[in-house]
């Protein structure tokens, strides 16, 4: 019992973790927008091609099958009332030498198959227009036209959600933790990122921006105050060669945000460290942002990634990505000030701690201790001044030696 309690606890926080973060750790906002206009929502309208282009495939498909299926009743109604009009029903008992629009085109079923027939091109033989009635050469070239827009406008929308940067990006994984840790004689906040294809991404770029809630010194409380965090790797700041996964690095000197912040003080803080990477996919020359966020209690103070990249014998390199997410602790100072020693600034916690180990000991009259009257010494120094050869008394006894008796 008392480790499902344990779980639903871990469960909920998660659940709060998710909720109070701006990004997600695979990249979505978490973001609402209320009280729009009414009158917006036509823009949404206008720009029709992003607005497909967007939504949940669910829709997608409901509008793939809508459209088509709608196209092909109302122009069988058409096609219907082409035929009434022209006496070919069955009901309308039409005579034996009458001349047809559509031929076997009778009721509204056969209408039905007829311009589903017409608008996807297939050809059975058994309905064929005649040139009897000039309407219907005008609604089979409608009917055609209108049904190559809808291919091409459904094809293209299908194969644009296919193809979206988006997708590639789900092949770019962040480690689940950041890490703070000495490294090149700096202390650094790393983050490990890989690429899970053998494609490069081009020209990738990598920063972060730090969302915190922040007081002007007007008073006014901005809740989403962004940073810039820039990000270092060996090779440099632009144009990686993302071949291996990388570690990122985040020098904390007095410009980082994270100066401020020490060992027993960095999970009280509230803020969210969001990282991007930017990059154009080598395949298929689209350009494609990764998004994940770290919150204070993801952060790991004192520790480092393990390694993951070895050589074997036949000369290959070898990418170990069972260790991907794995620490190690290591040696590290307190704080961003105790690392670079400077003086009169310490961030640790104020708060006492008690000592269970310090014992106090009562010493009612500890030895060879010297009592000294002080009324005794402040009359030998008068007396001193005033009588010149007289030996003073020091605690009621003449003092012989001119010294002070040990009591």
């Amino acid at each position: 019992m008392s480790t499902l309690h344990k779980q639903i606890q871990n469960y909920i926080l998660e659940r709060k973790r998710r909720r109070t973060r701006l990004v997600t750790k695979d990249g979505r906002c978490n973001i609402e927008y209320g009280n729009i206009k009414y009158s917006t929502h036509f823009a949404f309208l206008v720009d029709f091609w992003t607005t497909f282009v967007e939504i949940r495939w669910r829709f997608v498909l409901l509008f793939f099958i809508a459209s088509f299926t709608l196209s092909w009743f109302i122009f069988g109604l058409l096609w219907y009332w082409i035929a009434r009009g022209n006496g070919d029903l069955t009901w309308q008992e039409p005579p034996s030498n009458h001349i047809s629009c559509v031929n076997n085109v009778d009721g509204l079923t056969t209408a039905f198959l007829y311009s589903l027939e017409t608008q996807t091109t297939i050809g059975y033989g058994g309905r064929a227009i005649t040139a009897e009635c000039p309407a219907a050469l005008a609604l089979i070239i409608i009917q055609s036209l209108l049904g190559a827009v809808i291919n091409c406008f459904m094809c293209g929308i299908i194969l644009s959600k296919i193809s979206l940067p988006k997708k590639r990006a789900k092949t770019i994984t962040f480690s689940e933790m950041a890490v703070i840790s000495p490294r090149n004689g700096s202390l650094c906040l790393s983050i490990r990122v890989a690429n899970l294809r053998k494609t490069l991404m081009i020209g990738s770029q990598i920063y972060g921006k730090l969302l915190r809630t922040t007081t002007t010194p007007d008073g006014e409380t901005v809740i989403m105050d962004q940073v810039n965090v820039d990000f270092l790797v060996d090779g440099g700041k632009d144009n990686l060669f993302f071949v291996t996964p990388l570690t990122l690095h985040h020098i904390i000197d007095k410009s980082s945000p994270f100066f401020d912040m020490a060992v027993d003080t960095l999970h009280e803080k509230e803020f969210e460290l969001v990282v991007f990477l930017d990059g154009t996919a080598e395949s298929t020359s689209s350009s494609c942002q990764v998004r994940t966020s770290f919150i204070p209690q993801e952060i790991m103070w004192g520790y480092n990634f393990l390694p993951i990249i070895s050589k074997s014998k036949e000369g290959k390199y070898r990418v170990d990505f069972s260790n991907f997410s794995k620490l190690v602790p290591v040696a590290t100072a307190h704080c961003a000030c105790c690392y670079h020693n400077i003086k009169g600034s310490h961030l640790h916690s104020r708060e006492g701690h008690d000592n269970p180990g310090f014992e106090v000991i009562e010493i009612d009259n500890p030895p060879n201790v010297i009592n000294i009257d002080v009324f005794a010494l402040i009359r030998h120094w008068w007396w001193i001044g005033g009588q010149g050869s007289r030996k003073p008394e020091v605690d009621g006894k003449e003092d012989g030696g001119g010294g002070v008796e040990e009591g």
